[in-house]
């Protein structure tokens, strides 16, 4: 259901700002979508698991809270980031 520590490397070296970017929001959002899209695809073959289901919520609040401060300060990245996740229309 987590990620390794290895995808989380790379995605955090494709979404980061420079070399060794783990804290910038592009970076803790595109680490938050590949945690989300993994939660999913076990809720489709467990769907009574009702505990991991909270824990989905609250990465999903988390996220939904990082776009948003994304947004309000660089709408360019915004754009281009919810363009490379694929996660907005």
């Amino acid at each position: 259901m987590s990620i390794t520590k290895t995808r989380k490397s790379e995605v955090m070296g494709q979404f980061g700002r420079t070399v060794g970017d783990v804290g910038s929001p592009e970076v803790q959002i595109a680490v938050l979508t590949e945690r989300i899209n993994n939660l999913s695809e076990h809720f489709r073959s467990h769907p009574k698991d009702n505990n991991s289901k909270r824990g989905f919520f609250i990465l999903i609040g988390r996220r939904k809270k990082l776009l948003a401060y994304l947004r309000s300060k660089n709408f360019a990245t915004y754009k281009a980031l919810i363009a490379k996740l694929g996660i907005r229309r």
